[in-house]
């Protein structure tokens, strides 16, 4: 199929992490969070009315989608995947859905999504949206509640702090906020290549059919990633930093991260590593830069396995990519 060979030819490409989070930068009062800096509402336990208070504080005026979209293309990158919601809540688009978005929050009121997808087809590169469809922090009945023991970036993987979980009902939260918002990420933004979903939890198998179903509905030729969950996906994503030691490694390779399932191998042969340049996702005023000596040493194993190097960046509160994150970015280019 024509949409699995651009993926496959892509190779390389570019992970934004850029929501309201970016404004802390990783700290919040004079307190630090953890090392996955977007997962600050949780690990400080911020409440929705202290991160909404913030909202009117972001306002990244220096935010500019042709400088973002020239840089990832001369670093030789062929798609980029944008969070359009992460775990928080906060769309990054004009959503009709739900008021809690930068466009009817912020001072900003510019729908960057429009304004990036725009210039991604101006300038020829596939697009790929990210989207929390199982946890959202802001909702009441966001997912995250049922999860299994395993350790989360944050104090808890569901908004315990503002809300008590033996009152969650998750099918509220799909029905009314996550399914809708997919169907406006799919309908009003132009062709998108990828649909990037995350922590599949709490969705039940139906769910993560009818995820699936919508997006292939209106955007057919859109790869699906395997944390969408259940089974449902047309490409596996491996774990946050993961990468396979081997060939023989995919058909073994068992990330929570991937799927409740224990999804690990791609019948059509589409794998992607994702990865950080320091160790957070978001942007953070305290980064520990990862040596560029093994991001280069990353990347030619996964162009030796045939799997997709997915090199993420996390712009600031005004917009701007780090310096550091652009030089590591731009040397990395000179090995390609």
């Amino acid at each position: 199929m024509k949409n699995f060979d651009w993926f496959k030819e892509a190779k390389y490409g570019l992970f934004i992490h850029f929501g309201l989070y970016s404004v802390l930068g990783g700290e919040y009062k004079g307190r630090r969070c953890g090392n996955y800096a977007e997962w600050i509402q949780s690990n400080l336990r911020i409440s929705n009315e202290e991160m909404g208070n913030m909202a009117k504080e972001f306002n990244p005026i220096k935010f500019n989608a042709e400088e973002w979209v020239t840089f990832a293309k001369n670093c030789g990158f062929k798609y980029m995947v944008f969070t359009t919601k992460h775990h928080d809540g906060f769309a990054m688009f004009d959503s009709k859905v739900s008021d809690y978005n930068i466009v009817k929050q912020t001072n900003f009121k510019r729908d960057v999504l429009r304004e990036l997808a725009e210039e991604c087809k101006k300038q020829d590169i596939k697009l790929g949206l990210y989207y929390s469809q199982d946890l959202d922090w802001h909702e009441k009945d966001g997912g995250g509640y049922k999860t299994p023991v395993v350790d989360c970036a944050g104090t808890a993987w569901a908004n315990d702090w503002d809300f008590d979980n033996a009152d969650k009902n998750f099918y509220v939260y799909f029905k009314e906020k996550c399914l809708p918002q997919i169907k406006e990420l799919m309908t009003n933004y132009g062709e998108i290549s990828i649909a990037w979903f995350d922590v599949p939890f709490t969705l039940s198998k139906s769910q993560s059919k009818e995820i699936y179903d919508i997006v292939k509905t209106y955007q057919p030729n859109c790869l699906i990633n395997s944390r969408l969950g259940n089974g449902k996906y047309d490409y596996v994503s491996f774990g946050d930093n993961e990468i396979p030691a081997s060939k023989e490694e995919l058909q073994t390779v068992n990330s929570t991260n991937n799927d409740i399932n224990g999804i690990k191998h791609s019948k059509y042969g589409l794998y992607e590593v994702c990865q950080t340049l320091n160790q957070s996702w978001g942007y953070t005023k305290y980064p520990i830069w990862k040596d560029l000596k093994q991001l280069r040493s990353n990347k030619n194993k996964c162009d030796n396995l045939q799997i997709n190097y997915l090199v993420n960046i996390g712009p600031d509160g005004d917009g701007c990519f780090p310096s550091k994150a652009k030089e590591l970015l731009q040397k990395l280019m000179e090995n390609l």
